[in-house]
């Protein structure tokens, strides 16, 4: 359909989305522009999107419930249909914004899991798992900065050496929407990484690769990869939980709170565009605190 092509065209070259952003937009809208299409059939119109009413989203997001897709799911598609019936609107394709008066469905906010600090003391008081000191080295500096800097796995393995500044102790990361933002790092963590680059990452790289974290061919390392060594390492210590690389991101901002920081400048460091995204992990800290309380307190 044109429409969709000149929608996903704009994303692409005004919202500077990431292809896989752009991929799952499309997907999105073609799953319910065949809906639509059927409906339209079904009743003997002619399929177009003129046609298209708010009154037919809704059976559309009916379906998919009776289908038992997740609310989380429901909301990132009617958001997909939301900006498409905007950009149609805008662009006088169609005569009137069919999704304008629609409401998102409301979402049961979950409270992301993370490491105690005892947990995150044992997983750097342990010998880091790889088949040599190079990959160990590589491994450990994984390990502090997605903890000291709360970066997501994408930004992670996106690193080059050129993000390094290691004399000021900062990295240059690329979030989502190829936002760019100033990362510091910690005092650990900016030791593992030197350690790694200086002395390791030599042994492991080939010319031509720019990226900072290699596997053992010597090229850039992949998110699957992270996620295997982490599986390996977690098995190892025994911790029994469902962790992922995201999971240091939801600790980091997790201890920051508990340690006094304020949301603002979490939001900043975590590269989050809204702050109600970052809020979540006020639930997380009162979580922590009524735990303490309960374990601690005579008359809990």
């Amino acid at each position: 359909m044109e429409e969709l092509v000149r929608y996903l065209s704009y994303l692409k070259a005004q919202r500077n989305l990431a292809m896989a952003t752009i991929a799952s937009y499309e997907n999105d809208l073609r799953h319910f522009l065949d809906f639509a299409w059927e409906q339209m059939d079904l009743l003997g119109k002619t399929p177009c999107l003129d046609e298209i009413d708010k009154y037919l989203v809704r059976d559309y997001l009916a379906f998919l419930t009776r289908e038992g897709f997740a609310r989380s799911t429901l909301a990132r598609k009617l958001a997909s249909i939301r900006g498409f019936s905007q950009f149609l609107y805008r662009n006088d394709l169609i005569g009137q914004d069919f999704a304008m008066s629609l409401q998102t469905p409301k979402q049961a906010k979950s409270i992301p899991e993370i490491l105690t600090m005892d947990e995150i003391h044992s997983f750097f008081s342990h010998s880091i798992p790889g088949q040599s000191p190079a990959l160990q080295a590589r491994n450990r500096a994984i390990f502090e900065v997605l903890y000291g800097a709360g970066i997501r796995l994408s930004e992670l393995v996106g690193l080059t050496v050129q993000d390094l500044d290691m004399a000021n102790g900062y990295m240059r990361v690329l979030g989502k929407g190829s936002k760019e933002r100033i990362v510091p790092l910690g005092e650990y963590a900016l030791e593992s990484v030197q350690e790694y680059y200086q002395h390791y990452r030599p042994q492991l790289v080939q010319e031509d690769e720019s990226a900072l974290f290699v596997n053992s061919r010597g090229k850039r390392l992949s998110p699957r990869g992270v996620q295997y060594i982490l599986d390996q390492y977690t098995l190892q210590l025994q911790i029994h939980k469902n962790i992922s690389p995201h999971t240091f991101r939801h600790t980091f901002a997790t201890h920051l709170l508990d340690h006094g920081a304020d949301l603002r400048s979490i939001q900043e460091l975590l590269g989050h565009s809204s702050l109600s995204t970052t809020q979540i992990y006020t639930k997380v800290s009162t979580s922590h605190l009524k735990s303490v309380y309960n374990r601690a307190h005579p008359r809990a």
